[in-house]
């Protein structure tokens, strides 16, 4: 896409499939977008580039490049193809590779996802929130403190707040320029305490997010997620990013109105996920602003959102409070 200076600007955290699905419908629109992702990974095919070559975990920035990509099917496919018949790739996936290898070649894991960008054509910029190694640990309820952010839900028990290992963790100045600029910054959806929360951690991004002048929109999970969220509500949602951002600083939340729980095959109630509760009297304490929209749907047995139509609610959302 050829970008020019009357393009709005849009500016994404999270990690994960939330955050790939969202930027499926987004990158339809002649929009300049901009996705920091987490970094924070240490399970599966990234745990182990991490502990091999020393870098960021890819995980993330993959599976959003592959969303942003605008490339034949075939080429998607194969970025995101993950082996499972060789004993030395087991568990890894070909985008994963290449970019540890352009990571090994570039010696820039940035200068790596950019020149990736390149080659899968992408609808946008995908920026690591951070250009190094971090770890995430959390403090669970009981003082119990874990590290790594694939061990967090493992636990099941209620997190304190998570923290990032080192604390000061510098950004790349495309990341702050990006907030600097933006029309819309949006958090979510994603897994708040392992994907959300680590990019506003960093504390450069976390200020600059402050400082700017455009609306910020938190998108709320569809449902409660296990050894993170459980029995949370949706201004528990809020408040734990405020708790860890130590400011209020949301102006609108997005919630569901979709019932899905009917469109799932279930066989006992323990299996069923459990959608976050609208607790709105709490929540309209917080933010100045709850939309509720039917925005779910069940793919392939999972609650996902509507990708589409969570677009196009941010669009006109946009275009009415640059008006403003």
């Amino acid at each position: 896409m050829i970008y020019n200076e009357h393009m709005k600007r849009i500016v994404i955290f999270g990690g994960g499939t939330g955050l790939a699905t969202l930027v499926r419908g987004l990158k339809k629109f002649p929009i300049d977008i901009t996705a920091v992702v987490t970094v924070a990974d240490d399970g599966g095919s990234s745990g182990k580039l991490l502990n091999e070559y020393n870098i960021p975990p890819p995980g993330d920035v993959r599976n959003v490049m592959a969303a942003l990509s605008d490339v034949e099917p075939l080429i998607e496919k194969m970025f995101q193809y993950r082996f499972a018949s060789s004993k030395s790739l087991e568990g890894h996936s070909l985008g994963n590779l290449m970019l540890a290898a352009l990571t090994n070649i570039t010696g820039d894991f940035a200068r790596a996802v950019e020149q990736m960008s390149y080659i899968l054509n992408m609808k946008g910029k995908v920026l690591p929130a951070a250009n190094e190694r971090i770890t995430l640990q959390a403090e669970l309820e009981d003082g119990t403190i874990v590290t790594g952010e694939s061990k967090i839900p493992v636990y099941g028990r209620k997190i304190r707040r998570v923290f990032l290992s080192p604390e000061e963790v510098r950004p790349l100045p495309e990341t702050i320029e990006a907030i600097q600029k933006a029309d819309l910054i949006i958090f979510g959806p994603g897994s708040l305490y392992t994907s959300i929360l680590p990019t506003l951690l960093v504390k450069e991004i976390r200020q600059t997010v402050f400082e700017a002048s455009a609306k910020k929109v938190y998108i709320c999970n569809l449902t409660t997620q296990l050894g993170e969220t459980i029995g949370y509500s949706a201004s528990e949602h809020v408040q734990a990013l405020y708790d860890h951002a130590e400011e209020a600083f949301i102006d609108t939340v997005l919630l569901n109105t979709t019932d899905f729980i009917s469109l799932l095959d279930h066989e006992s109630e323990e299996e069923c996920p459990q959608p976050v509760e609208h607790d709105l009297e709490t929540l309209e304490k917080l933010v100045p602003e709850v939309v509720q929209k039917e925005i779910a749907t069940v793919i392939d047995g999972h609650i996902r959102h509507r990708s589409e139509e969570v677009a196009s609610w941010l669009m006109a959302y946009m275009e009415e409070s640059t008006k403003k």
